[in-house]
């Protein structure tokens, strides 16, 4: 079915372009105009919802972008974004040219060139944002996942796989996947992470197959695990043959794992596991002010780096709301926004602005990693299907 609707998507791109192509841009209505108009909409913003503080930090966003603009941000929570990444796809083959059910999603890899491919991406914008200036160029915010942004997306926070463990219980947590599977082997039930297709699950396959294989340059090229099986299987074998290994004495014996960062770190605070999975840096600090971490807790990166990567806001070409859905972006970038999102007692995500905006705030709002680059978005799905393949139950 998902066959079908890409290619008649693909068959009537030509005739449901984007709103705004480059050159209309250019003559584009001053920002007064866009505050004006943007005053009364209302933005279904389609965002993920596993998190609470994540959840209160977009209420208290909807209550000052109301105050101070007349826009009502409305947080639309999902699981998974590639839902809303098919569900807008759906309403291009429809010919629902306005008035689409997103106006503005919280995206990146796959999700991103999904949508770029298909033409679903209202833009280029990002320099029509004021607050464009305070952006940190230096960040990757050009390519996702590899793939050019080319302005369709404003980068919004930076993630990180990173691990988080108890000091106190664990006093030598492991550095790489191997001294990893050892510690599972020395702890039976101990050791888990999220069931793929969940993105801290399928971060976690891609990472270690970063380090188990031998050819790291093939994974940032596209891979086609149907009409390239022989290299995709040679490639990730190192992969399923560790995972063979650990899922044995892993938490639930492997025939059950968590849904996703959430659970894990629960599941840490009940020392059910020796480590949780999260991909934010900051998310040690941030569960213990929250009172669901000890205060012990750490959080730490393998020695390969951890995998990074920007996550970005884009507006969906039919969005009936595109002023609110500029005026939204452009508040979720400003210094008081972005330090509030970095303050480890509200969300702890890094910020994406420079040091040179936010070194009024008088302190180091986040901490980062050494960078592990995030391989070409294709090896996503395919890596979430062949372990759906081998392991789901």
């Amino acid at each position: 079915m998902k066959k079908i609707i890409l290619t008649c998507a693909i068959a009537i791109a030509t005739n449901l372009l984007p709103i705004f192509s480059v050159n209309a841009m250019e003559t584009a209505p001053s920002w007064q105009a866009t505050l004006d108009k943007a005053r009364g909409q209302t933005v279904y913003f389609n965002a993920w919802g596993g998190s609470q503080p994540i959840n209160d930090y977009l209420r208290w966003a909807n209550k000052r972008l109301q105050a101070d603009y007349g826009v009502t941000l409305k947080h639309v929570k999902v699981a998974d974004i590639a839902e809303t990444t098919q569900r807008i796809l759906a309403e291009k083959v429809a010919g629902k040219t306005t008035s689409g059910s997103v106006d503005l999603v919280w995206i990146n890899g796959e999700n991103f060139r999904s949508m770029k491919k298909n033409e679903l991406l209202y833009g280029p914008f990002t320099t029509l944002l004021p607050n464009w200036t305070l952006v940190d160029k230096t960040l990757p915010i050009d390519n996702d996942f590899t793939e050019p942004t080319d302005g369709l997306e404003a980068p919004w926070g930076v993630g990180q796989l990173v691990y988080i463990y108890d000091t106190q219980t664990l006093k030598n947590p492991p550095k790489d996947f191997t001294s990893l599977l050892a510690l599972a082997k020395r702890n039976p039930g101990k050791i888990s992470y999220p069931q793929p297709p969940e993105f801290h699950g399928t971060s976690f396959l891609k990472s270690a197959l970063l380090e188990l294989t031998n050819d790291k340059s093939a994974l940032y090229q596209p891979i086609d695990p149907i009409t390239e099986k022989v290299k995709f299987d040679a490639i990730s074998a190192p992969l399923w043959a560790y995972l063979d290994q650990l899922h044995p004495v892993a938490w639930q014996k492997g025939l059950r794992f968590p849904t996703g960062t959430s659970e894990t770190v629960q599941l840490l605070d009940d020392r059910q596991l020796l480590m949780a999975v999260t991909f934010n840096p900051n998310a040690a600090k941030a569960a213990i002010e929250h009172g669901k971490l000890v205060e012990t807790a750490q959080t730490y990166a393998f020695d390969q780096g951890a995998l990074s990567n920007i996550h970005f806001l884009g507006i969906p070409w039919n969005s009936s709301a595109k002023e609110g859905a500029l005026v939204a972006i452009n508040f979720l970038l400003s210094v008081e926004a972005q330090l509030r999102k970095a303050d480890d007692s509200i969300w702890g995500d890094p910020s994406v602005l420079s040091g040179q905006a936010l070194s009024t705030s008088g302190k180091q709002p986040f901490t980062l990693y050494k960078s592990l680059s995030e391989p070409h978005p294709s090896w996503g799905p395919a890596l979430q299907f062949e372990w759906q393949k081998r392991y789901a139950k």
